[in-house]
Order: structure tokens, then sequence, then C-alpha cells
């Protein structure tokens, strides 16, 4: 009878995909649920949650000139948006959560995992919300996207994100005008070290209302770029973006009702499992 040396077992043992199904574990890969706005496949595990801070400032990086830039400490010192975030695992690659802003918007949202990319050319999740204006009172908007990823090595991460987002057309003349938006969301992080992160998305509107720039004209597709610190269950994300939108309603509006320029931010998440 042929025998197995334990030093194989072993070995065998420790590429075995028995810690492939542990969503406890910090995935290099996958560190955090979102690239900037835009979701990501990662799972909470049964019973962990996390909490996520947005700050989008609302002045134009574009308005005035250096010392006025300067003065505001490039637009540390303007008016924000600010969104707080609790997820929660609820079981098997399932999660939910809350996300309300300063302008009392809140987002109801709950994410399913498909299946892992392992041995498969991507992994998939399935993600539906609803959001409503002023304390989830009026103008709801229903959505719905996959989530698509692929990872680049050990510490990065392509996503491709097809949305439907309904009601994002809030203008006063909306007869005869699109009045939800199909999205294609794209991004990628990647990681130089096990500590700093770069980060980008676009989402274009590929059919359906685009956004309206203020002072006429349709919006450019939300675009925003971003370099992290990752430390342990907490990641620090400083960006940049075409818009002030995170919710998915505002990420489909694009530049809705906003100067066409760029704008401060940055998100704080943090897991607790």
């Amino acid at each position: 009878m042929m025998r197995v040396p334990a030093l194989s077992l072993a070995a065998a043992l420790a590429v075995a995909p028995v810690f492939a199904d542990d969503d406890s574990a910090i995935d290099p890969a996958h560190p955090d649920v979102t690239v900037a706005a835009l979701p990501t496949t990662l799972a909470l595990p049964s019973g962990g949650f996390l909490f996520r801070v947005t700050h989008r400032f609302t002045r134009p990086l574009g308005q005035g000139d250096f010392g006025e830039k300067a003065a505001d400490l490039f637009g540390f010192d303007s008016s924000a948006t600010v969104g707080l975030e609790l997820r929660v695992g609820l079981g098997r690659g399932l999660q939910a959560g809350v996300y309300r802003l300063s302008d009392r918007t809140l987002t109801l949202f709950a994410q399913q995992r498909i299946f892992r990319q392992e041995g498969k050319p991507f992994g998939l999740s399935l993600q539906a919300a609803v959001e409503g204006a002023d304390n989830f009172s009026e103008e709801h908007s229903p959505h719905a996207a996959l989530v698509l990823s692929r990872t680049l090595g050990q510490r990065g991460a392509l996503y491709l994100v097809p949305a439907w987002t309904g009601n994002t057309n809030l203008g006063l003349e909306r007869e005869g005008v699109d009045e939800s938006s199909l999205t294609l969301g794209f991004g990628v992080r990647y990681g130089f070290s096990d500590a700093y992160y770069v980060a980008a998305e676009v989402v274009p509107v590929i059919a359906g209302y685009k956004g309206i720039v203020a002072g006429g004209g349709r919006s450019a597709p939300h675009m925003s770029f971003g370099i992290e610190r990752h430390a342990g269950g907490h990641v620090f994300q400083l960006n940049v973006s075409n818009s002030t939108g995170t919710t998915p309603a505002g990420i489909a509006r694009g530049q809705d009702n906003q100067v066409d320029d760029w704008y401060l931010g940055f998100n704080l998440s943090r897991k607790f499992y």
C-alpha cells in the first residue's frame, strides 16, 4: 500500500481550496467593497460588518487661480457631501447595507456573490439597490447591476459593471425624455506593495438619460482616480473625480447640475471581522 509522506500531505493542504471560501481573510486582489464609487465583488463573512465614510468636496479644482486654491487648501475648506455606510454579511456571499448622504439621500442595497473566479474567467456578483431623497421619502431610484471581476496577479483586479438605474432624470421637463440610465462601468485597482494601491474607474452612460452640466450640455461620464493606503482592515483612499456622485443614481447622472470640472474627495473603510 502506497503511503503519502507527511511533508507532502502538509504541502497539499497548504494549497488546498479550503481557504478560498474564507471571506474573513483579507484579499489583496479585492481589498475593498468599491473602487471609488463603483462596486467590487468583495464579500463579507456571515456576521461580519464594514463601516465606510465617503467625502466629496464641492469646490471645483479648476475654480480660481493657484493662490485662491491654496487659500482654500485646494478644496478642503469647502463644503462637502459626506456619506456614511454600514454593510453586514448575512450569509454565504450575501451582504446588505444602508448608505446615507449628508443631503439626506438614503440608499438601501444588497449584493449576492454568484461565483468566485476560481477556475473561471471571472468572478460574478449581483447587486440590487433603491435610493430615495429626503430620507427615502421621495424620488426613488431602483438599481440593478452585474459585477464582474478578474484578478491581476496577487494585488490587482479589473471590474466590469453593467447596470440599469431608474429615475435618474430629476429635471422638470420629463415628457419625451428618458427617465432611466443604462451604464457600463469599468474599474481597476492595483497594488504596488502590500500598503499602497492605485485605483481608477469610468462609468459611461450607454443608453438613456445623461446628466446635464450646469449651463447646458450633456455631462461627461463619471470618472475617478485615487491613491490608497492599506493597513490591516483599513483602506484610505484620496481621490479626484469629475462628479461628486457616490450612489448608483448619482454615478449615472454624472455631472448633473454641476460644473464640468474635477473635485477632490476621499474614502475610508474599516472591516470588522
